[in-house]
């Protein structure tokens, strides 16, 4: 009788102990405007700490160079591609001026209040329009999306933050953003939030390649770490997971560090800092893309989009299993050429086709199952005589994740 005693206690002590286990929260903060050469020779010890419990790795942005997905390397189509996972040939946002969004590609926010309502967000913003155009808060085109606790805007606050010629106005609202970041997690502690700092771009485009730009870096850095304190209180006094994943949203010109939106390497050359345990291969030994973070970001709060939203993310998941990545497709006479690179080599990839993009506007598309193929080869063929088209959606199926590609015949 005592030993089965005994045995109950402890089986409800696990399972107590279960109930109470919080899921792992995300803050993601986007750093405006620092190619990876410059955040790897300046003294961020922060962001060295942080890496120290995770990885650090360079990244990169921009889509595909020279292809169907080649993106600007400008701040807001940078963080979009961020929130959406997608490039710009997807989630429409060209400039700075974020004219017509394609909100058909939703963004991380909208996705967890989507599949898991319960889960509480936070956005810490200099642009106002990061919330309003990008993220869509209480839009229609939407659905109404609604953040649960909002800090941005403060570029407009003439009174607070007086505009001057030097734009130290920016490093005030930066610090300002900070301090209620850091607030609003020791007391809050929302399940996803943003963060976004500007003040290292306005340095970078006033003074190129520079001590002061350089300065703006290491204020940077202590502003993350000001947030990491902030973390590292709920993840004692609450016994909280957390994950923060810090990138950029370009990199510059290597002319003189103060342009950027084009092509070359540097201005493509990114960087992402992160406190993951379980790292994959893919962040170990691969270049990832900016639109990692967002899949990496759901499969962290377990949400698990509709099979046609997740076959259009062009990211893969930087933590747990994924099995391939990198798919790139090529046609010649009624042929697709099809390769991916190999994570793991266990099992099928399935290669499924659509010559439609009808979800572009909201609609479904019609895929079709033409092969099935040894993952661990690395690559396909596929006659499609039979299913002539100018273009090829195509989505490759593994054990652990999905990627896909397109095909432009032009």
């Amino acid at each position: 009788m005592i030993k089965k005693n005994i045995y109950l206690l402890v089986v409800f002590i696990a399972c107590f102990s279960y109930a109470q286990k919080k899921d792992t929260k995300v803050l993601f903060v986007i750093v405006d405007g620092i190619p990876a050469d410059v955040i790897e020779k300046v003294y961020t010890p922060n962001l060295d700490k942080i890496a120290r419990e995770g990885g650090y790795t360079r990244a990169y942005v921009g889509g595909e160079k020279d292809k169907y997905s080649q993106t600007p390397t400008i701040s807001a189509v940078g963080y979009n591609s961020l929130l959406t996972g997608t490039w710009a040939n997807k989630h429409n946002v060209w400039g700075n001026s974020i004219k017509k969004p394609n909100y058909n590609y939703w963004t991380i926010f909208r996705m967890a209040k989507a599949y898991r309502p319960e889960l509480k967000t936070a956005i810490f913003s200099t642009w106002l329009d990061n919330r309003t155009k990008l993220v869509g808060d209480g839009l229609s085109e939407t659905g109404h999306i609604k953040l649960d606790y909002v800090f941005d805007g403060y570029e407009h606050d003439t009174i607070n933050f007086p505009h001057d010629k030097k734009a130290m106005y920016i490093h005030k609202i930066d610090e300002h953003v900070v301090e209620k970041a850091s607030d609003c997690i020791k007391e809050n502690a929302p399940d996803l939030s943003w963060i976004y700092l500007e003040y290292t771009d306005d340095m970078g485009h006033r003074f190129g390649d520079s001590d002061q730009f350089h300065d703006a870096v290491k204020i940077a850095d202590k502003q993350i770490g000001k947030v990491w304190k902030a973390i590292n209180y709920r993840r004692k006094q609450f016994n909280e997971s957390w994950e923060i994943f810090i990138t950029t949203d370009h990199g510059r010109d290597k002319e003189t560090g103060q342009g950027h939106g084009g092509q070359s390497e540097r201005e493509r050359l990114t960087w992402i800092v992160t406190n993951a345990k379980n790292l994959n291969g893919y962040f170990k030994t691969k270049e990832p893309g900016i639109v990692d973070i967002m899949p990496t970001m759901m499969r962290t709060l377990n949400i698990e989009p509709k099979k046609e939203q997740l076959w259009e993310i062009d990211g893969v998941p930087l933590t747990g299993k994924i099995s391939l990545s990198n798919a790139k497709a090529t046609n010649s006479e009624s042929k697709l050429y099809i390769t991916w690179d190999v994570i793991d080599s266990k099992g099928k990839v399935k290669i499924w086709v659509s010559t439609e993009n009808d979800f572009n506007t909201g609609g479904t598309d019609a895929y079709k199952l033409l092969k099935k193929a040894d993952i661990k080869k690395g690559q396909a063929t596929i006659d499609v005589s039979k299913l002539p088209s100018n273009f090829y959606k195509i989505v490759l199926e593994a054990n652990h994740n999905t990627i896909n590609t397109w095909v432009v015949i032009k």
